[in-house]
C-alpha cells in the first residue's frame, strides 16, 4: 500500500455514537446498499446521498461510540468512505474498521466540510490542502498497512496461510 489517502471532507462534532452512523431499524438488512443507502442518517440525513467515494470523515472525540454494531464501519466503507480521522475512537469501533480495512486515525485535525486533505499513514502527516495546515499522527506500521492493503484482517489472513492448496486446484 502506498500509505497516501487524498479526499474530500465530510466534518462531525463528538460523540458520534453507532446509532447515528447506522440506525438500529436497518440492521435487519444483509444488503450493504441498503445499509450505505441509510448510514450517518442520524447525524446529517444529506450524507448518504451527497457522500463520494474516496470521501473522508474528520471527527471530534469518541467517534464510533455506543452499541457494538459491525455494521457501522461496513456502511461507511461501503458508502465510499475512505477514511476516519477523529481525536479519539470507541475501541469496539476501531478495531471493526481495521477488521474490515477501513483506515482510523486518531489525530486532531481541523478541517471543515468540502475541504481536501491527505493522509500519509507510512510518515504520519496529514494535510489540509485547502487550509494549508499540516498534523501529524502515529504512523502505521508495514504490518497495519498490510491489512488495510489486503482489504481488512481476513482477506489478510487468507493472503498469508499457506494452506498447501496452489490455487489452481479444487
Amino acid at each position: 500500500m502506498e500509505g497516501i489517502i487524498r479526499g474530500r471532507v465530510w466534518r462531525f462534532g463528538d460523540n458520534v455514537d453507532t446509532d447515528m452512523i447506522i440506525p438500529g431499524r436497518y440492521l435487519r438488512t444483509f444488503s450493504l446498499d441498503e445499509l450505505a443507502s441509510h448510514v450517518m442518517e442520524g447525524a446529517r440525513p444529506e450524507f448518504a446521498s451527497q457522500v463520494r467515494k474516496g470521501d473522508i470523515i474528520v471527527a471530534g472525540r469518541n467517534f464510533g461510540c455506543g452499541s457494538s454494531r459491525e455494521q457501522a464501519p461496513v456502511a461507511l466503507k461501503h458508502a465510499g468512505v475512505v477514511a476516519i480521522i477523529a481525536e479519539s475512537f470507541a475501541r469496539i469501533f476501531y478495531r471493526n474498521a481495521i477488521n474490515i480495512g477501513l483506515p482510523v486515525i486518531m489525530a486532531k485535525v481541523d478541517a471543515d466540510d468540502g475541504d481536501e486533505v491527505s493522509i500519509d499513514l507510512r510518515s504520519g502527516q496529514i494535510r489540509n490542502l485547502t487550509a494549508g495546515s499540516e498534523y501529524r499522527m502515529k504512523p502505521f506500521n508495514d504490518y497495519m498497512l498490510s491489512i488495510l492493503e489486503d482489504g481488512g484482517l481476513v482477506n489478510h489472513y487468507l493472503k498469508t496461510i499457506d494452506t498447501g492448496i496452489s490455487g489452481d486446484e479444487g
